[in-house]
This record gives structure tokens, sequence and C-alpha cells, in this order.
């Protein structure tokens, strides 16, 4: 009960307080938890709840988005769960996932994100904010204009990045109509652009984002993901990759998962993965549940999209992508003592797993579009 004592704090010292949760993945969440909410004037809505359409619960927010006076915001993997732990309880079972702070414009974008999924669970308008109403269109407060990004313009944008840095250190400057600047500059400003996708809206624009993230990797694609049950053509953007040299590393849940079967899913995939060069590590020392990816040790992408069918098509998702080499940086040290605690797969003792362990495999690499 201790993120209800500090929201309503919150409330009482005069902050507009709002809570979003996804209905179905609230479900273990007990009623005097949202009574106590509701009760000190904080508003709450629960996004698709099972009745009066129970198969909108097909369609979840699986966005994980915390903003602070549009001026600082959370977004990533992680969950107000008991699950985690915290410095105020300790669990045995403890999750590792990863948030990202950011403020500034960025801010203000992840709060247009939540008025989204506000609207949708029949929450008042917020004032001030562009978004994407499920039911009217694009919602433009008064006063301010239209903005447009389509999914070719940002994987544009994303591929001129990376091969300006493949550029730089061949010793050649390149200089491209459009974007002209110095390259010690563009080398080290960051830029943060948000991904948010629903069912119909943003999800061309993410699968075109991960693409070019994969496509134009040449050096290093490390990935950390719960939940590895990819579609036919994304894996074999990822074999690609590894056959033409890149490192490419997958963090993947150990036993300690929270799904089994998605992890059967994802050992479908081991062989073909290691048979192209990539390296495989499985998280032991707790669940892990960030998504993370990591390319040439500039561009970044930290979110909730999880590489899987769910994420892809029918999940509300929100992610940021990031071009900056500190950031980058610290997610390679993150991954790599990630590692430390993981135990990585082999290809000789990996082919020798027993039959009903393979079957098991197949079954769930079939089923992965129901998962």
């Amino acid at each position: 009960m201790e993120v209800a004592d500090a929201l309503a704090a919150a409330e009482k010292r005069g902050v507009r307080v709002r809570v979003l949760a996804d209905a179905v993945g609230s479900l273990a969440t007990k009623d005097i938890f949202w009574t106590k909410l509701e009760a000190t004037g904080i508003e709450l809505r629960l996004f698709h709840k099972l009745w009066p359409i129970p198969l909108s619960i097909l369609r979840r927010d699986h966005r994980k988005i915390i903003v602070i006076d549009r001026a600082v915001a959370f977004t990533g993997g992680m969950n107000i769960g008991e699950e985690y732990g915290s410095s105020i309880r300790k669990h045995n079972v403890a999750w590792r996932d990863t948030f990202m702070r950011v403020e500034g414009s960025v801010a203000a974008e992840l709060a247009a994100v939540f008025a989204e999924g506000w609207d949708r669970a029949g929450g008042d308008p917020l004032p001030g904010l562009e978004y994407v109403s499920w039911t009217d269109g694009i919602v433009v407060p008064e006063g301010a204009s239209l903005r447009s990004f389509k999914a070719s313009a940002i994987r544009a944008r994303l591929e001129r990045r990376i091969g300006q840095r493949r550029d730089r250190r061949k010793g050649r400057r390149v200089v491209r109509e459009g974007d002209v600047r110095n390259p010690s500059d563009s080398e080290s400003a960051g830029t943060v652009i948000v991904l948010d996708s629903r069912p119909g809206r943003g999800q061309r624009e993410t699968l075109a984002v991960m693409s070019a993230l994969v496509g134009g990797a040449r050096e290093k694609l490390w990935i950390t993901t719960p939940y590895f049950a990819p579609p036919a053509r994304a894996l074999t953007l990822i074999v690609g990759a590894a056959r033409r040299g890149v490192d490419v590393r997958l963090l993947l849940p150990g036993p300690r998962t929270d799904v089994p079967l998605i992890r059967h899913a994802a050992h479908a995939a081991y062989h073909r993965l290691l048979k192209a060069g990539a390296r495989i590590f499985e998280y032991q020392l707790a669940t892990l549940h960030s998504n993370t990816c990591v390319v040439d040790g500039h561009a970044s992408m930290v979110g909730s999209t999880n590489l899987d069918f769910r994420s892809f098509w029918l999940n509300a998702e929100c992610d940021l992508l990031v071009m900056d080499n500190d950031c980058a940086h610290e997610l390679e040290e993150a991954f790599l003592n990630d590692c430390q605690g993981s135990e990585e797969i082999l290809g000789e003792r990996w082919k020798k797993r027993g039959w009903r362990h393979r079957a098991l495999d197949r079954a769930a690499r079939a089923l992965r579009f129901a998962l």
C-alpha cells in the first residue's frame, strides 16, 4: 500500500493525480487498493474491463508511464507490483527490469501517450495535449498545429545517423542534403523519439524502427527481452545480422520466468540463431522483464514492446528510441553485468536436450500467435 499512500499524499497537497491501469494485468490487485485511491479523490480508470465488451480484453494497455508536471517522465518495462520488491519490503523472487527517466519535451510527448489510453478508458479530456483518440482521431488543442510522423521518415533518419557514424569511423566526412552539421556535434548530441503504438495506429512505425535497428547494425546488436517469440520475418532479420558478422547477443529469461510457454517458443529458435553465430544468454538471478536494444554503441531502444505477436499487433505499447553514445554505453554496461548472472547457451550442449523438451519447443513455437 506504499504506492497508494504516496499518491494520496500528492493529491492532498494539491497535485492532480490520475491513475490508469490495465484491467487484465491488474486482476490480482485487491479491491481495497482501488477503493483507497478513489476515497482520496484520485481519478482512476481501468483499461478495457471485462464488462461490457468481453473481447476488448484481448487489446491491452501494456505501456508503463509515469509523468510529473509534463516536465519529467519515466517509461520502460517496469510494472508497479509487489513482485519487484523495494527498499521497504524485500522479496525472495525479484524481477529484473529497466526504466528510463526523461525530461523536457519528451516528457510532454509521454503525457500525450498517457492521454490516449486515458481517453480510451473513459477519462475526461486532458487539457493542452495533442493525442490520437481511439474513436475521434487526432485531438489537437486550440491554437496548436497538426504534426505528422511517418514510418519512412523515422526509418530514414535512423539509418542516416547510423550510416554517418560508420563513415566517420572510416575517416570520411559525409554531408547530405538537409543534414549539414559538424560531425563532432552530432556525435555528442542526443536524439530521443517516442514510439507509441496500439491496434490500428503506430505499429508500422515501431516495426520500421526495429527493422532499421537490426538492418543497420554493423558491429553490435545486443537485445534483452523477456518474451522472445518473434514472427518469422523478424527472426530472419536477426539471423541475417549474425551471418554478416555483427556481434549479436540475446539476453533472455532463464528458469525463473513468469510465462514458461513463451520461453519454450524462444527455445525453438535457438538452433537457428546459434548456427548463424549469435550468442544467447539466459538470466538466472531473477525474473527477467527488461526490454532493451543497443546497436553499434549509439542507437538504443528502451520500452515495453516484447518481441512477440501480442506486442506487435494487440497491445498498446510505448518505447523510446535514443541516439546517444552515453545512453548506449550505460545500457551496454548493464547488459554485460546481467550476462555475469546468466548461463550462456552453447550449441553442442543445446543439441543434446531431450525429446520432450524439443517437442514442447516446437509446439510452443507453433502457438506463438496465440501467446
